[in-house]
């Protein structure tokens, strides 16, 4: 998500793993975006729904926290299966916060969303942009991607996006040293040291993560495919200071081995957007699944300590 200079707009790009009418379906049919319109841990109820140019989309929703969210979407264009612009949260005692010029795109099997949100000024843009982050608005276009993947392949599936004002091959080189890994991966509190760090296709890394107290994590990676400049595919696994697998020091029904895929897009010259897919990898109990499932909020929130860390260092470099 970016915001121009002295721009009243957000831009928003997100690249789905699924065709231009699945995508377009699971946006306009309420009873699919129950599954994933919102942020993590909100729920909506749709009271009315007309999509048309003039209709409306009539809706409350739910907060993690009991607040409900009144909301009536006005469609001012509707062009099936390519384009939406509304307003959106607007209701019966507020107007609108802000227009949504949203495009969809099939390449490849593939669509592509465009999405510009227009305020009515830079500084509300901009301040808006703080409270998106914060509000965690951007989960929801997570939420889509992995409901889409759902849709398509039947797998359970954690994703989360993050644009930096990076270059790609800054950003490649940032996710395959070691010595940058470990200024921002560990989380908050903790420091990260690689025991053995190989990162090449069919090389592996051994480290240590500990917050200097009473928690100490041991963990090793294992790299299965590297594209330079734009994608990293490891498996991640707990371990001992042997280097023996173990579980979760925390959750024993963890999945013993989890695939991270990391692709890279250059969103401009001096602009990359991190995608950071995880899944459970290998045999896995329908425990360990439902774990992996019902952890997601925790995943946003352990990643994006990471992500924020990652934002910080990469400013700095």
């Amino acid at each position: 998500m970016s915001t121009k200079n002295n721009s009243n707009t957000i831009e928003l790009n997100r690249i789905y793993n699924a065709p231009l009418k699945l995508a377009w379906n699971a946006w306009t049919d309420p009873a699919q975006a129950a599954h994933w319109w919102g942020p993590r841990g909100f729920t909506i109820t749709t009271h009315k729904h007309d999509l048309k140019t003039g209709g409306t989309w009539d809706y409350t929703m739910h907060g993690p926290d009991g607040v409900n969210y009144p909301n009536i979407t006005k469609y001012l264009e509707v062009e099936n299966y390519s384009r939406l612009l509304y307003d959106h949260g607007g209701n019966a005692d507020q107007p609108p916060m802000f227009r949504v010029d949203v495009k969809f795109t099939e390449i490849k099997n593939q669509t592509h969303m465009t999405m510009s949100m227009i305020f009515d000024t830079p500084e509300t843009a901009a301040r808006s942009r703080i409270f998106i982050k914060q509000a965690g608005g951007n989960s929801t276009w997570d939420r889509f991607a992995e409901y889409l993947e759902k849709q398509q392949t039947q797998k359970e599936i954690f994703t989360i996006n993050r644009s930096f004002d990076i270059s790609i091959e800054k950003m490649f080189e940032v996710w395959t040293s070691a010595d940058h890994i470990s200024k921002w991966l560990p989380p908050a509190g903790f420091t990260m040291q690689f025991i053995k760090a190989d990162i090449k296709v069919g090389g592996e890394t051994f480290y240590v993560m500990t917050n200097g107290k009473d928690t100490t994590m041991y963990g090793q990676a294992k790299y299965l495919e590297i594209k330079k400049p734009n994608l990293i595919i490891y498996t991640q696994q707990f371990c001992d200071k042997d280097q023996n697998v173990t579980r979760h020091p925390m959750a024993p029904t963890w999945p013993e081995t989890m695939l991270t895929t990391v692709t890279l897009y250059s969103e401009g010259s001096e602009q990359t957007r991190v995608t950071i897919t995880w899944e459970a990898f290998g045999p896995v109990t329908d425990a360990e699944l439902q774990t992996f499932i019902s952890a997601r909020a925790g995943m946003t929130q352990g990643w994006t300590g990471s992500l924020d860390k990652l934002e910080d260092y990469t400013e700095k470099i």
